[in-house]
């Protein structure tokens, strides 16, 4: 399974991005995919999850109320926006896919992960 990551970059605190993650490679019917974040030194965040093809969102308190995750299913394309960026929101983002087997992308343990995409905010 492949994970192509586009969309960091540098942004002011206040302003809003989006990421990109295109899955392929994959041969299951349905797969969970999801963002991640991660800042030298400390754990890894959970920030969104999305079920491919059920579009079941999961997001993480930190985020929540001020980001979307969703699926571009021409483009097969799944996109993270978040708004109202704070610097805390500065980290390598990464996606992540998993093959759906039931129940909520949000528990799932994910395999397969992108490069990374750097978000940088600031004040």
């Amino acid at each position: 399974v492949h994970l192509a990551e586009s969309g960091g970059g540098s942004v002011q605190t206040g302003g809003s991005l989006t990421l990109s993650c295109a899955p392929s490679g994959y041969t299951w019917h349905n797969l969970c995919l999801g963002w991640f974040r991660q800042v030298p030194g400390e754990a890894r965040e959970k920030v969104a999850t999305i079920n491919y093809r059920g579009a079941v969102q999961g997001y993480g308190d930190s985020v929540k109320g001020r980001a979307a995750i969703w699926v571009d299913h021409p483009k097969k394309t799944v996109h993270l926006q978040i708004n109202n960026l704070k610097p805390e929101d500065t980290a390598m983002y990464y996606c992540a896919a998993e093959k759906y087997t039931g129940g909520q992308c949000w528990t799932y343990d994910y395999a397969y992960w992108g490069q990374g995409t750097q978000v940088t905010v600031s004040s």
